[in-house]
């Protein structure tokens, strides 16, 4: 399966090309968008976008794991991560290909 990869300006080109607006209107606001996005996350909120799926942050506890290579007991630091669950309409037309 080739890589590729849908950029923030492949976003603003297609804003660009299906709303009308000039190039640099899309970029901003894509940039806009993707900006409240991530403040709400730092915020701590969920970032629920219909038919795609919903962002959230999980607060994850200290923990001690294991060095693959040598066995050696460490401690991972508590920390704060990123989750993704898509919709089941994104699940669905994933699994489909796209082919609807």
């Amino acid at each position: 399966m080739a890589g590729k990869t849908l950029t923030r300006m492949d976003l603003s080109e297609s804003v660009f090309r299906e709303v009308g607006l000039s190039r640099n209107e899309s970029a901003d606001l894509v940039e806009t968008v993707l900006d409240h996005i991530s403040d709400a996350l730092v915020s701590g909120e969920n970032v629920k976008i219909s038919s795609f799926g919903t962002f959230s942050i999980r607060d994850k506890s200290e923990r001690i794991g294991r060095n693959p290579k040598t066995g050696e007991e460490v401690p991972i630091k508590p920390r704060r991560v990123l989750t993704f669950r898509p919709s089941h309409l994104m699940k669905d037309r994933v699994a489909t290909g796209n082919k609807s």
